[in-house]
């Protein structure tokens, strides 16, 4: 991959990163925001499902802001490695700070782009699988709520 192909290709994975974790954050806080209002308005607090679906939706949610923070630092991350002229010195870049912060020991050679994009593609996939489990938790408590 020539230098300047490796730089767009990282920096265009960054800014997608930058997108899917905000989107997700966003929908959360707004349901978390609004679903006390409406359980306490329709008294939900007296229908166990909807408490126990309630509860699955904010520590989904937990885990969905928790994996959006995540994506949002490695999205910072590959804006640093497009900062470089070329994939070894700006996975080595990464990996010199990863290992000054003290969050991952320094490897003996530094990984390939595609091997740190398939890593942050996992943590991207388990946030949708975190945010899919809050929006059916979140719409199963509005189905048990009493009416």
């Amino acid at each position: 991959m020539s230098n300047d192909a490796y730089q767009r290709k990282t920096a265009a994975f960054a800014a997608m990163l930058v997108k899917q974790a905000a989107w997700p954050a966003v929908i959360v806080i707004a349901g978390d925001s609004i679903a006390p209002l409406v359980a306490s308005a329709r008294g939900a607090l007296h229908a166990p499902l909807a408490v126990l679906a309630l509860l699955v939706a904010a520590t989904s949610a937990v885990v969905v802001l928790a994996l959006s923070a995540l994506l949002g630092f490695d999205a910072l991350l590959f804006r640093l490695m497009a900062t470089h002229g070329d994939e070894m010195s700006g996975g080595a870049a990464v990996d010199d700070m990863l290992a000054r912060m003290r969050l991952k020991p320094a490897p003996a050679t530094p990984r390939l782009l595609d091997e740190r994009i398939a890593g942050t593609r996992r943590l991207l996939a388990r946030q949708r699988i975190a945010f899919a489990v809050f929006v059916v938790a979140f719409l199963t408590a509005g189905f048990w709520m009493p009416r």
